[in-house]
């Protein structure tokens, strides 16, 4: 089976990759971007998902074409409503008309828990719409789709756009924590291997068409997992709360809004230890400072 992993460069869509090509399938990456976590075997095309033919191109032949690129960052899309309006729902519908074409199996489109909240901006409007689009393109032209909604994902290959790679980046360099909230937002974090793994699972027919939420087992607060860090850390770092601003577009004990979008919620019995996951994530932020340095 050939699969496609477009936004195959970033956190989530290079591990799926990485899962893809491990059970046995056929993997190409789409991005912007070179990966540079490319695996023998597997293709890149550097392109843009608003360029329709280089995505006619790149889909041919493939029978499942997964959906990664786009804005995926909440504060980015607040300040550039319309660059997240071009990538997130005139991109998905791009890819979505050209698997139609292409027969492809099955269309998996990366969204978010936002999507049954009233938080989170103009990314949660986009991820809505692109959702909307997925689903009436099965009801118009019986494309099979899944969508995948996740919660809060960290791990290795992270960047700044990541919140946990931000805490863990500022309690190394500079001995403190400076986080914007109170500390009592709850999340369900997920390590971005185990956030992959289900991301190749759920291929299984069971979950044609279907939504499905791939966040952590236990909610955690956020002052927990920064005292955790701490803890880490020989207690050495200084946390500071300052509360969230009114307007500000993450949520705190729970994205649901009342919203008709039922998901089911799909989770592994084997998984990453939170704490296990925080020492990993410090291991490769102080390697990559230390080899800045040399």
């Amino acid at each position: 089976m050939k699969t496609i992993v477009f936004g195959g460069s970033g956190l989530i869509g290079s591990y799926l990759a990485d899962r893809l090509t491990e059970a046995g399938y056929d993997v190409t990456i789409f991005d912007l971007k070179p990966s540079p976590y490319l695996l023998p075997g597997q293709e890149i095309i550097i392109g843009d998902i608003l360029d329709k033919k280089a995505v006619s191109d790149a889909v041919k032949g493939c029978d499942y074409i997964y959906n990664f690129a786009g804005m995926a960052d909440l504060d980015a899309a607040t300040t550039e409503p319309l660059r997240t309006i071009e990538q997130n729902i005139m991109g998905t519908a791009i890819l979505l008309e050209t698997t139609l074409r292409s027969r492809a199996k099955r269309f998996i489109q990366a969204s978010t828990i936002y999507v049954y909240s009233d938080t989170g901006g103009f990314y949660r409007c986009s991820k809505q719409a692109a959702e909307l689009y997925v689903e009436e393109y099965n009801r118009k032209f019986g494309l099979e789709y899944t969508i995948l909604r996740y919660g809060t994902v960290y791990g290795p290959r992270a960047d700044s756009r990541n919140s946990i790679y931000r805490y863990l980046k500022q309690a190394l360099d500079e001995g403190k924590i400076d986080c914007g909230g109170t500390g009592d937002e709850t999340r369900e974090y997920i390590h971005v291997r185990d956030a992959a793994q289900l991301s190749v699972d759920i291929l299984a027919d069971k979950y044609r068409n279907k939504q499905v939420i791939i966040t952590g087992h236990h909610p955690m607060r956020l002052r927990d997992m920064l005292y955790t860090i701490r803890e880490i850390l020989s207690n050495r770092i200084e946390i500071n709360f300052e509360a969230s601003k009114s307007d500000t577009p993450h949520y705190n004990i729970t994205p649901y809004s009342f919203v008709p979008k039922i998901g089911r919620k799909l989770v592994t019995h084997e998984y990453v230890d939170m704490g296990q996951g925080l020492l990993e994530c410090i291991s490769e932020i102080y390697d990559q400072d230390m080899n800045r340095e040399q």
